[in-house]
């Protein structure tokens, strides 16, 4: 299990040696005594300063809702907290929804006797259910509400988990409104999008996942950290409206039969954005085929989420697709363009007029360098803008130009997928699938 780790004086973070330090602060080297004591001071006063990384528990089990349980993870993570992701299964490796494959630090038995900050719990049927039936976690949780610290759950987990186990009594709580009135019956309902009572923390849905994550890094962290935090996820501001995308030079994307879909994955994939692109592609019954880069299907994404992909790149190259969509994530983009079959594949897909996309740094990173943005509009990730040949879209958090469709971070993700959703099935059926994920208001 990880554990917490103390925050050094920032010269130490930067590879400074204890002299270094010492000599920044113009100390003479002729009164070790004085050094000394003042070292030791020095020392002492930051470790005290310093606060320990909150420990945070996520429990997944088959058939948890992948985006709730990878964005919460990530976010966290992103924040400082130290996160340990734990199976409620017999093995690490879960089966999500929608066929995603999540590998746990632990399993379930290994956290009994720890003590944690906060406990989230993700939502999926029947992943709620799933974590309902672990003993291990009801007697955490029960131990969690009754020392008054923080617990919280999304989707179907405030009703199926929380609510069988008597922890919502006399609190406001919201969760996955089919199961409204189940927990009617154990909370008094609300249909906020993010509801906080007391140490209690319920949201709705994959929709409202990462408005529920930041508002968990606020509980633990207080505003400031979480104002930080969620500046770079590139959020929109008014959540559960309508959607938007930005469609320059339109033509129709039109599969002979269900869409067949590539999302390579790498080491260093952002995952959230990979997960919410599978995700929701999946959810439309497109065919989605997820491919590492890597030599094993297991890849370690941006925020140490492990990964299990259907396939090696070079099985996925034998077939031809609808749609070559790249996640973002520094470490992932890199791989992707040093890639020279999956760069080939990309250029093969420009060259025959197919679909193909990319979100974060993957258009500056991958699509930019290799000419695949040629004559295009695009948008990333705001930080790589710069390296855009053509910046006059970036500000558009969705871009379609053609047969080319690109997006800027985690916050966009949702839209990105909604808007290939949109551009192989129409926007009914993205408008109906962003209402039950309650992304847009129902």
């Amino acid at each position: 299990m990880a554990l917490c780790h103390l925050t050094p004086p920032r010269s130490f973070l930067l590879g400074s040696s204890p002299s270094y330090y010492i000599s920044k602060l113009k100390l003479k080297p002729t009164i070790p005594s004085l050094k000394k004591r003042f070292f030791s001071f020095s020392i002492s006063a930051a470790m005290a300063s310093a606060s320990p990384a909150k420990k945070v528990l996520v429990p997944i089990a088959n058939g948890t809702e992948p985006m709730e349980a990878v964005i919460t993870i990530d976010v966290l993570r992103r924040a400082g907290a130290d996160v340990t992701v734990a199976s409620v299964e017999k093995q690490l490796r879960v089966e999500a929804c929608h066929g995603v494959k999540i590998i746990a630090d632990v399993l379930i038995s290994d956290c009994s006797k720890s003590v944690f900050d906060l406990i989230t719990l993700p939502g999926g049927m029947p992943g709620a259910a799933n974590l309902k039936n672990s003993e291990v976690l009801e007697s955490l949780v029960k131990k969690q509400a009754a020392d008054g610290k923080l617990y919280a759950a999304i989707c179907a987990s405030p009703a199926v988990a929380f609510g069988s186990w008597g922890v919502l009594k006399g609190l406001k709580a919201t969760c996955y409104p089919s199961f409204t009135d189940q927990l009617a019956s154990s909370a008094t309902t609300v249909e906020a999008r993010v509801q906080v009572d007391g140490k209690a923390v319920t949201s709705r849905g994959p929709g409202t996942t990462m408005e529920f994550a930041v508002v968990l890094v606020e509980q633990l962290y207080g505003k400031e950290k979480a104002d930080e935090v969620s500046g770079p996820l590139v959020m929109r501001s008014n959540h559960g409206d309508e959607y938007i995308i930005t469609e320059l030079n339109p033509v129709e994307w039109t599969p002979n039969d269900s869409p067949k879909i590539l999302v390579p994955i790498a080491n260093g994939t952002e995952e959230m954005e990979a997960t919410m692109i599978i995700d929701i592609l999946r959810r439309a019954k497109a065919n989605v085929v997820v491919a590492s880069v890597e030599d094993q299907l297991e890849i370690l994404a941006s925020r140490k989420v492990k990964l299990e992909a259907d396939v090696l790149l070079d099985e996925a190259a034998k077939l031809s697709y609808d749609l070559i969509v790249l996640p973002g994530g520094l470490g992932g983009a890199q791989a992707f363009a040093k890639s020279e079959k999956l760069v080939n594949m990309l250029k093969k897909q420009r060259v025959s007029q197919r679909p193909y996309g990319a979100i974060c740094a993957s258009p500056a990173l991958v699509l930019e360098p290799h000419g695949l943005l040629k004559g295009k509009k695009a948008t990333a990730f705001p930080a790589m803008c710069d390296k855009l040949s053509d910046k006059s879209e970036i500000e558009n958090r969705v871009v379609v130009d053609g047969n080319l469709i690109t997006s800027r971070g985690p916050g966009t993700s949702i839209e990105f997928a909604l808007g290939i959703v949109e551009k192989f099935f129409g926007r009914k059926k993205a408008i109906e699938l962003a209402k039950v994920m309650l992304f847009v208001h129902p």
